[in-house]
């Protein structure tokens, strides 16, 4: 494993990285609250058949973090330092994974470069509205009227026990180990966390805009996919990976029995799957 920073469009882009880059690439992408210490037991079952490279988004663990009022923290933003780290580590076709935040950024890119796109995995990483579970009802009133107050209230996402409550949630107890997020919670200490993420929350209705550019892609593409889903997960709910299905000849949904960070527990299964797939 090889851990690295380079400059993308003048800001530390942090990486990990391993396996033999003449094989295919494999581009995972990371969601809220983590980066990409997130793989670090997926990343050595696939370095034998894959090159397999994961950045820290903008703003997220050991990447650059300028305060919000000196960076745009939007999805669009995010996605242009990704699309610029692609082009400096010079990748050109590549398989992706996405998880939460990782998924509107992925699929910004694949309609942009379709033919660049070997097959997507998405775990957890929803692109449908019969996805968003319930508490994305009161984020929506949050987007049409964005109070101070409420900007101010949903920074309790920021808050230990409710990251932690994001890796166990859904878990069987004693399952997930502290190790991730632990470091997670460091994370939000940070100066000017909780800024730049609200400017995150309140931005993600643009997501949930492009839903239609993003299922379009996947209807007149038809990539292969691989939607591996922690069926418990609150936030992202299990119809999200059904309903690639529906639109996807070559989408296979993978119900696991856990919650959001389903990962941290079934990183075997969920290699084992891309394994079965992919690997030559």
């Amino acid at each position: 494993m090889k851990f690295s920073t380079i400059k993308v469009n003048g800001l530390d882009v942090f990486y990990r990285e391993s396996g033999d880059n003449s094989k295919p690439t494999f581009l995972l992408l990371h969601g809220f609250p983590t980066a990409s210490h997130m793989f670090r037991n997926l990343m050595p079952m696939l370095e034998n058949d894959f090159h397999v490279i994961a950045p820290d988004f903008i703003g997220f663990g050991q990447s650059a973090a300028p305060e919000h009022t000196k960076f745009d923290y939007t999805f669009a933003n995010l996605t242009n330092y990704v699309d610029g780290f692609l082009d400096v580590m010079g990748i050109d076709k590549f398989y992706l994974y996405v998880f939460d935040y990782g998924a509107p950024i992925g699929f910004n890119i694949a309609p942009k470069y379709p033919e660049r796109i070997l097959g997507i995995v998405s775990q957890n990483g929803n692109i449908y509205q019969e996805g968003l579970g319930k508490k994305w009802e009161g984020r929506k009133d949050y987007w049409q009227n964005p109070t101070p107050e409420l900007r101010e209230s949903y920074k309790s996402a920021f808050q230990p026990a409710t990251i932690k409550g994001q890796y166990t949630g859904g878990e069987k107890e004693g399952s997930v180990s502290p190790d991730g997020y632990t470091l997670d919670i460091h994370y939000t200490e940070f100066p000017d966390y909780a800024e730049r993420q609200s400017d995150l929350i309140f931005d993600y209705q643009s997501n949930v805009a492009n839903y239609p550019k993003y299922q379009k892609y996947v209807k007149d593409y038809q990539p292969e996919i691989i939607a591996a889903w922690g069926k418990n997960d609150p936030s992202f709910i299990y119809q999200g990976a059904q309903a690639f299905a529906k639109d996807d000849k070559n989408a296979e949904v993978h119900l696991l029995d856990g919650g959001h960070f389903v990962l941290e527990t079934h990183w075997q299964e969920i290699g084992q799957l891309i394994l079965n797939r992919w690997a030559k």
